[in-house]
C-alpha cells in the first residue's frame, strides 16, 4: 500500500505565515507558491470547480467570488502557468459554480447560484444565471431573479426527454425552497415546486436508488438540519423521502458531496457540519465533523460518524495515496484559530474498509471554505484547490485561492 511519504506543494495568492506541521502529527509539509492573480483586503471565496472549460486538455479553475461579485476563470495554459480573468461580474453574492452543455450546441455552459448577499437576509434578491458559452466569451443569462437567496444549481436530465433540466436550492432566510426547472427549450424554464424550508445548501444529482433515473440529494440546515431524497419516477415526478434528521437544531451542517465510498456500486453521501455563522462571535463547536451515510439500497442509509473537525466544510471523496480506495480531504472555516493546532485542511486516510485516519495537511492559512480535487499536472495523482472566505476574524494567515499539488511516491 502507498502512503502519503512526500509533501504536497501549496500554491497560494499571498499567505501571511507558513502552513507548518506539529512534531506528533504524521501529515505532510507543504510550502506556498503564488498562482494567478494579486489581491488585496480579505477574500471571499464561496465555491470552485475544476473544469477544463475551454477545453484544450489541461484543467482549469472556476471561482465565485463573492467580495468581487464575480465568477472567476484560472485558465491553465500552458500547463502549471494560470492566468486568472473575469468570466462575469455584476454577480450579486455568487455561492456556487457547476458546468454543463445547456443548449445542446456541444460545449461547456456554466451555471452560477447568485445569493444576493451573503449574510442573512429575507430579501428575494436570489438568482440563476447560465454563462452561455458563445464560442468567443460567455453571454450572462438570468433564468431565475427575484427569488430566494440561491445557494446551489446543478443540470441533470431530470424527465428524460433529452434536455438538461436545473436542480435549484434557496436557503432564504426564513423562507427557502427547494425546485427543479424544467427545461422547455430554448432557455425557458417552468419551475416545480419540491420542498418550501429555509436553510438548503446543497442538492446534487445523481441515481440514488439505482434504478436508472436521476434522483436529488438536499441538505437542509438551520432549525432543520435534514437530509432528504427526493426520488424520481423517471419522468420528473419526484417523492420525498427523509433519510436523516439531525435532531439538534445547532448542528450546523454544512455541505454534502456524493460519491461511492465504499465501493459497492451506489453513491453514499459524505455530509459536513461545521457551520457557526449563527453565533457571536462565530466559532467552533464540539460536536463539528465529518461523517457519511451509508447507501444500503432502497434509499436506507447508515450513518457513519468519521471524526470531530471544528469547522469542518466541503468533503470530498478521493484516492489521495494510490491505494485504489476512496480518503476525503476536508477543509475548516470556523475553528480556533488562535491556536497553532488548528488544522485548516485534513486528510482522512482510508484504510480500504471505511476506517479512517486523520492527517492535518495545513495549520496556516486559515479560513478556508471552498475545495475541489482533480488532477491538475497531468501526473495521475489528484490535487486540491481550496478558497477562503476571511469574514470573520481573526484577520490574519489570509489567503484566497490555493492549489495543493500532491507529489505522493512509491
Amino acid at each position: 500500500m502507498k502512503t502519503f511519504l512526500a509533501t504536497l506543494t501549496l500554491l497560494a495568492f499571498v499567505l501571511s505565515g507558513c502552513a507548518r506541521k506539529p512534531a506528533a502529527d504524521p501529515g505532510p509539509a507543504v510550502k506556498p507558491r503564488p498562482i494567478g492573480a494579486a489581491f488585496e483586503g480579505r477574500p471571499w471565496i464561496t465555491h470552485l470547480e475544476i473544469v477544463d472549460l475551454d477545453e484544450d486538455g489541461l484543467p482549469d479553475v472556476l471561482a465565485s467570488d463573492a467580495k468581487q461579485n464575480a465568477v472567476q476563470w484560472l485558465r491553465q495554459h500552458p500547463r502549471g502557468v494560470f492566468e486568472e480573468q473575469t468570466l462575469a461580474d455584476k454577480i450579486a453574492a455568487p455561492a456556487h459554480v457547476a458546468t454543463a452543455d445547456m443548449d445542446g450546441d456541444g460545449d461547456t455552459d456554466v451555471l452560477v447560484a447568485s445569493m444576493g448577499v451573503i449574510l442573512p437576509s429575507n430579501e428575494k434578491i436570489g438568482r440563476v444565471i447560465v454563462l452561455e458559452n458563445t464560442g468567443d466569451g460567455f453571454a450572462q443569462r438570468v433564468l431565475l431573479e427575484d427569488t430566494a437567496r440561491v445557494t446551489d444549481v446543478q443540470a441533470g436530465d431530470l424527465d428524460n426527454d433529452g434536455d438538461m433540466d436545473l436542480v435549484v436550492g434557496q436557503f432564504g432566510y426564513h423562507d427557502g425552497e427547494i425546485r427543479w426547472m424544467e427545461n422547455q427549450g430554448d432557455w425557458q424554464f417552468e419551475s416545480h415546486n419540491l420542498l418550501r424550508l429555509s436553510g438548503t445548501i446543497h442538492t446534487p444529482i445523481a441515481d440514488m436508488d439505482g434504478d436508472g433515473d436521476l434522483d436529488i440529494t438536499a441538505i437542509v440546515s438551520q432549525e432543520w438540519e435534514e437530509l432528504y431524497v427526493f426520488e424520481n419516477n423517471g419522468s420528473g415526478a419526484f417523492t420525498k423521502r427523509l433519510v436523516y434528521a439531525v435532531g439538534n437544531p445547532d448542528y450546523g451542517s454544512s455541505g454534502i458531496s456524493l460519491a461511492d465510498l465504499d465501493q459497492d456500486g451506489d453513491p453514499d453521501i459524505l455530509y459536513t457540519n461545521g457551520d457557526a455563522f449563527d453565533y457571536a462571535p462565530p466559532g467552533p463547536r464540539p460536536w463539528h465533523g465529518v461523517q457519511w451515510l451509508e447507501n444500503k439500497g432502497e434509499l436506507s442509509f447508515t450513518f457513519h460518524r468519521i471524526a470531530a473537525y471544528k469547522g469542518a466544510y466541503n468533503a470530498r471523496a478521493i484516492d489521495m495515496d494510490g491505494d485504489d480506495d476512496l480518503d476525503i480531504a476536508v477543509v475548516s472555516l470556523f475553528n480556533d484559530w488562535r491556536s497553532r493546532d488548528a488544522a485548516s485542511l485534513r486528510w482522512f486516510q482510508n484504510d480500504g474498509q471505511q476506517t479512517f485516519t486523520s492527517h492535518a495537511l495545513a495549520h496556516r492559512p486559515t479560513h478556508l471554505l471552498a475545495l475541489d480535487a482533480g488532477d491538475l499536472d497531468g501526473d495521475g495523482r489528484p490535487d486540491l484547490v481550496t478558497g477562503a472566505m476571511h469574514a470573520h476574524p481573526p484577520y490574519e494567515h489570509i489567503s484566497r485561492i490555493l492549489l495543493w499539488k500532491n507529489t505522493t511516491r512509491e
